[in-house]
């Protein structure tokens, strides 16, 4: 963590970019990770340039660098910033930059502390030959699971610390052409949103027929064993919505309508269901997973039960339910953004693909190492 005085601006820099490289599974190559190394922040007549080195394994090799800026406890993505220089795609090699015009975005300027946050997702991605599914490497690590802001229900309580293992989530939600390369049909409401839009009207159950005649796709490993998909277990899926077990709201932020469809923003409200939306159309979270709040809501592998207040490892939720847990909320009736929020928990019948008053069910899919 870096300090920088401007005028009367403190910026807290938090600097780290990975390498992103997509090769399909099981084939010989290796993926390795970029970082950013020797920030330089400076002030250029008005605006800020940070300077830095971007190191990886092989020089001129490709990074993905993305920017937010977060005031007041709002946050401003690159897509909306006044900036210049090496963002989005870039290279690996010394002497990197990247300029904020700060009077363009702040007229007055600024006289209060603000994060600053320079980030290009969780760095290694595999992708599915068959189905062009991507996958972005999660490490493991430690950190409060649960309503950490004090806003939400009473079984998003206690707050207690959970452990995970690395693991490879999907980038995207499974989308409709998706589904229709496994599956051979395509069970969504929004058929007219068209292949990249994510499937919904998905059953738990239906989820799991997906995911072994996916699996049923997978090469042998070497012990013989398939099952390489499944669903991401609950803490699984909360650690990296919230960019690694951050405190965030929302996945990538506490700003909704930067990150989430929803339905106050996707064509809905009260009294109606929004249109979901192509993904990866928002910005992304801070590992560079999109659509994790909102869009269509997401199984997981869980049956819904109640949170325990001791720590724990990898748990899987309880031996057997009635309702499986769906996450993330989306552009569904009566479900506005307080259900999109990083913590939020809903079961619902495992056999049952359309859910309370049109929350279209959908999901996304975890691997092993």
């Amino acid at each position: 963590m870096s300090r920088y005085l401007f005028s009367r601006i403190f910026f807290f820099l938090t600097l780290i970019v990975f390498y992103s490289s997509t090769h399909l599974l099981f084939c010989p190559f290796t993926v390795s990770a970029a970082e950013v190394k020797n920030v330089r922040p400076s002030q250029v007549g008005s605006r800020i340039m940070f300077e830095f080195d971007v190191v990886g394994d092989e020089p001129n090799e490709d990074a993905e660098v993305s920017v937010t800026i977060t005031v007041r406890g709002r946050q401003y993505t690159q897509e909306t910033l006044h900036l210049e220089g090496d963002f989005g795609k870039t290279k690996t090699g010394r002497g990197r930059k990247i300029y904020w015009n700060v009077l363009q975005d702040f007229q007055r300027g600024l006289n209060e502390d603000f994060e600053w946050n320079i980030s290009a997702g969780g760095g290694k991605l595999v992708k599915d030959p068959s189905t062009g599914i991507e996958m972005v490497l999660v490490k493991g690590g430690c950190y409060q699971m649960g309503d950490t802001f004090g806003d939400g229900d009473s079984d998003e309580k206690p707050v207690h610390e959970v452990c995970v293992d690395d693991f490879y989530i999907g980038k995207f939600e499974v989308t409709q052409g998706q589904w229709q390369a496994v599956m051979g049909n395509n069970p969504s409401n929004f058929k007219n949103c068209g292949d990249n839009c994510p499937v919904e009207n998905v059953s738990w159950n239906d989820a799991q027929e997906f995911i072994s005649r996916l699996n049923e796709k997978v090469p042998l490993s070497k012990g013989g064993t398939r099952g390489l998909y499944r669903l991401p277990t609950e803490a699984e899926w909360e650690y990296a919505a919230r960019s690694g077990g951050k405190r965030e709201k929302y996945a990538g932020g506490d700003d909704v309508d930067s990150v989430a469809w929803y339905n106050g923003n996707s064509g809905g409200g009260f009294f109606s269901s929004g249109k979901t939306q192509p993904v990866g159309t928002k910005a992304p979270n801070g590992l560079g997973i999109y659509d994790m709040s909102g869009n269509v809501w997401e199984w997981v592998q869980d049956w819904k039960g109640s949170y325990s207040s001791g720590s724990q490892n990898n748990p899987t939720g309880p031996s057997s339910g009635k309702a499986r847990v769906i996450r993330g909320g989306g552009v569904s009736m009566h479900f506005d953004e307080w259900y999109t929020r990083t913590s939020h928990r809903h079961g619902y019948d495992p056999a049952d693909p359309y859910g309370i008053g049109g929350s279209y069910l959908g999901f996304r899919l975890v691997r092993t190492r």
